[in-house]
């Protein structure tokens, strides 16, 4: 790489490149001289990479803002490319919606305007043009307020460029930025509040947090700016370089900044209903998402004495840093640690981390990859994030009972491969008390999950070597043990005649009999003397038997001998069957379970309905609460089936670029061949109509080749548009089916809603029917001061002498109700399409109210 980019790239760090120099103004006149040698010869590089610099390191901003002015003295030509080059990105960004350009963008070009690079009233317009944009978007007769999601960026936009040039704004052009403030206030009095309704990350009841009146994050920006503001745009965490060379800037050109537009939002349609209002509602919040939502599970004293807006500017930082280094988690890590701010905020970026990772509906990015960033910054910053990280885990322990179901799961994924990571060390032995908690209270069952992940990542005896601080804790492992095979000839087990037959079909396996042979063989000798359950058993269990030394062994069983068990298993009857040996099989060992299921529904020997139905028997209704194993195997159900339809999705989409493509490949084919063909050509002194035979000929095969390619395409669609459409019916009859299903095992479960309509009330239920004796003191009051208060305030608070006081069966509806709520949140887009069918067939007038509370919610749908 270059040394001017070197030093473009390094400025601001702790680098080689600057010496041992950390003065940004050092790090500024270094560049800028090392530049303004290249800028004669290298000028399109510097402007492209200076570009890329600017939209990928944007906490540097600063820098590349005053480095710019510092051109501008020099060069001005090669400013106004840039600005110009600018206000296209900005369009560019503006029309594809593409939201972390756009907040970018808008920050350097406050920073221009700080460099008197630009002049305040472009910025100003700018401004104005998003803040018009906003409004009309949520009046009521000309815009559009289901897609206030986008209105509210743009205001968010608008505000966030504050802490950057605030200052210069209201000393430059008082009026017209107090203007720009007057018009966001008044938005502010015209959006709807918007509610996290669905997207929090505990499960409060929706009644209690609304009467709370809590500003949502737009309203909480506003209230950050305007204390900046009061506090005279005085901020610690934004650098501000352009000071130091303020007396060389301010004879510098200030630039105008084009015009930019918004793109106009969908119409409103003439008659809006509440499901198209959700509809469009839910695109919105898709393609404008909220950045972040707040866990704030530390106390305040860990806040460093921040101002509201620095916490606000170093999240901004934090985020931009995770967002652009997402595939270089080692350069993710030595940036966060490094952000030009003056003071400590371990705390933040924990917090700012674990949001991400626990954001609904779903991350920015894959788990693993806050998984990874997380143990880097333990390894760069050794003697203060690890206990950070620490403080964040019991933090969130101490609320998981509250804490969303998919937040949990996240959580139970992510500790334990944290963990593997570091030895498995952690000191248990301070969440032994939940040997003390009922089977089903969230504190026991999260170490439970906790440890059977451990030990998929690593083996029995080391986790169990892991807790010898807490020997008690060995009883939540899972069980020790591989498979479990009914036909085993091992020990003393009684050789029955099934036996002998397990012992023939393994032998024909062995000797690579051909699948056809073997069905002949069940027809023949098994079948019609044994029957349909002792034939399922044998060939179910003998082909797990065989297929259990390793995943590849399992695959290459089930792709040999796939049509020798859909022969067996034609129905969904029977395919249920056939998972309970799959179950049974591997009972000692949930993850080569949910693996085999997930195997056999790829190669289509299980419908995802039967996979549902299983889902739903009575075995496994009842550990809905208390295991996650029937979830897990039910997430990777609709997960397979949704994946199906993306990639038909994208495959059809790229089929269809491909038909633009070789139609214009065919028509330019056709019309040289048929110019070739009309030409007049002399042959012995003779007129003759076409041209070189030769060529003609190469000119005919090249059309028809182009024909048949876009006749094949054209085929190759059609069949990918048939599978789709098939695919989208699976989809639809698994959501339906999923739902009835959930409908029917909460209506047999849930209180009357008389004495349960909310999750207060249901979490209640078994406190209410307590008699508790007034003369008694309670538990609270026995317990020593200093010890752990009742060893367990997960559940707000409610406790009894058993440290848990929600009964089994509540617990039980609040677990279910939490998982409807979830694959609700993740899979909205796709219920979205079906939910007139829905309503009809499951949210009828009659359903239970807590049900349909947890479907709304999901679907950030109104209830009214």
């Amino acid at each position: 790489m270059s040394s001017w980019k070197n030093l473009l790239l390094r400025i601001g760090d702790k680098s080689h490149e600057y010496g041992a120099s950390t003065d940004f103004k050092d790090h500024i006149e270094t560049c800028f001289s090392s530049l303004r040698r290249e800028l004669e010869h290298s000028e399109k590089d510097i402007l492209d990479f200076l570009v890329q610099c600017v939209e990928q390191l944007p906490h540097k901003i600063p820098l590349y803002g005053t480095l710019v002015g510092l051109m501008n003295l020099e060069n001005e030509d090669f400013v106004r490319k840039l600005v110009e080059n600018t206000q296209t990105n900005l369009q560019d960004a503006l029309d594809s919606g593409n939201c972390n350009r756009i907040r970018i963008l808008m920050r350097f070009l406050t920073v221009l305007m700080c460099s008197k690079v630009l002049q305040p009233s472009s910025l100003v317009v700018a401004f104005e043009t998003l803040l018009s944009s906003a409004a009309t978007t949520v009046d009521e007769e000309k815009g559009n307020p289901s897609w206030q999601a986008c209105a509210d960026f743009y205001i968010t936009c608008i505000l966030s460029c504050l802490p950057w040039g605030g200052a210069e704004l209201v000393e430059q052009v008082p009026e017209e930025i107090e203007r720009v403030m007057v018009g966001v206030e008044a938005y502010l009095s015209i959006r709807r509040h918007a509610s996290d309704r669905g997207l929090s990350f505990f499960e409060d009841d929706d009644e209690a947090k609304n009467g709370l009146g809590e500003k949502d994050f737009l309203e909480d920006l506003w209230s950050r700016i305007q204390d900046l503001s009061n506090n005279g745009w005085k901020l610690d965490s934004v650098p501000r370089p352009h000071l130091s060379f303020e007396a060389q800037l301010v004879s510098g050109k200030s630039h105008e900044f084009g015009p930019i537009s918004c793109p106009e939002q969908p119409h409103s349609p003439s008659t809006l209903s509440g499901i198209t209002h959700g509809k469009q509602r839910h695109e919105a919040e898709l393609k404008y998402p909220q950045r972040i939502r707040r866990l704030n599970i530390f106390p305040a004293s860990k806040a460093e004495d921040l101002q509201p807006i620095d916490w606000f500017i170093v999240e901004e930082y934090l985020l931009d840093v995770l967002f652009f280094f997402n595939g270089c988690r080692k350069e993710c890590a030595a940036f966060m640690v490094g952000l030009p701010v003056p003071f400590r905020y371990e705390y933040l970026m924990a917090e700012t981390i674990f949001s991400q990772l626990l954001l609904l509906p779903q991350p920015p990015f894959r788990p693993m990859y806050y998984t990874l960033v997380i143990i880097d910054l333990c390894k760069a910053l050794p003697g203060a994030f690890p206990a950070v990280v620490a403080g964040a885990v019991r933090a969130l322990f101490e609320k998981i009972a509250d804490l969303d179901m998919e937040c949990r799961t996240r959580l139970i994924l992510w500790f334990s491969h944290h963990l593997s990571n570091f030895q498995f060390i952690w000191p248990w032995e301070e969440w032994a008390y939940v040997l003390d908690l009922p089977k089903w209270a969230p504190q026991r069952v999260f170490v439970q999950e906790v440890l059977e992940r451990e030990v998929r990542l690593s083996y029995w005896d080391k986790v169990k070597q892991s807790v010898e601080n807490a020997p008690g804790l060995e009883e939540l492992l899972p069980p020790k043990g591989g498979p479990n095979f009914r036909f085993s000839v091992d020990g003393d087990t009684e050789r029955t005649e099934q036996h002998a037959l397990s012992v023939d079909l393994s032998n024909m396996v062995k000797g690579r009999a051909a699948a056809r042979e073997i069905i002949s063989w069940i027809e023949e000798s098994l079948f019609p003397v044994h029957g349909l359950e002792v034939t399922l058993k044998v060939v179910l269990q003998t082909f797990l038997d065989i297929g259990s030394k390793s995943f590849t062994h399992l695959i290459t069983v089930l792709e040999r001998y796939g049509q020798v068990i859909a022969k067996i298993c034609p129905d969904q009857d029977k395919q249920v069957m056939l998972i309970d040996e799959v179950g049974y099989y591997w009972k000692n060992n949930a993850q080569m379970a949910a693996i085999a299921i997930d195997r056999m529904m790829g190669y289509r020997l299980i419908s995802n309905l039967a996979i549902v139905r299983w889902v739903f028997s009575p075995e496994n209704i009842e550990q809905f609460h208390t295991s996650d194993h029937p979830w897990e195997v039910l997430r990777n159900t609709v997960s397979k089936t949704y994946n199906r339809i993306s990639d038909l999705r994208k495959e059809i989409s790229s089929l269809q670029n491909g038909i633009v493509s070789t139609e214009e490949a065919a028509t330019k084919a056709k019309a040289e061949l048929e110019a070739a063909e009309a030409k007049l050509t002399l042959v012995d002194g003779e007129p003759v109509l076409g041209e070189n035979p030769m060529r003609l000929n190469r000119l005919k095969m090249r059309a028809e080749k182009a024909k048949e390619e876009e006749v094949s395409i054209r085929e190759s669609l059609e069949a990918k548009e048939a599978l789709l459409a098939r695919a989208i019916d699976e989809n639809e009859a698994l959501f339906v089916a999923l739902y009835k299903n959930f409908s029917n095992v909460l209506t047999e479960r849930l209180p009357d809603a008389s004495r349960a309509g909310t999750l207060w009330e249901l979490k209640s239920v078994r406190a209410d029917s307590m008699s508790v004796d007034l003369e008694e003191p309670s538990a609270m009051e026995v317990d020593n001061e200093n010890e752990r208060q009742q060893k367990s305030q997960s559940n707000g608070g409610r406790t009894s002498s058993d440290g848990y006081n929600i009964g089994e069966k509540e617990q039980w509806c609040l677990s279910t109700l939490g998982y409807v709520k979830a694959f609700s949140r993740q899979y909205a887009s796709e219920i979205w399409l079906y939910i007139e069918k829905l309503d009809a067939e499951v949210l009828t007038e009659n359903v239970h109210p807590l049900f349909r509370k947890a479907v709304y919610c999901g679907l950030r749908r109104p209830i009214n």
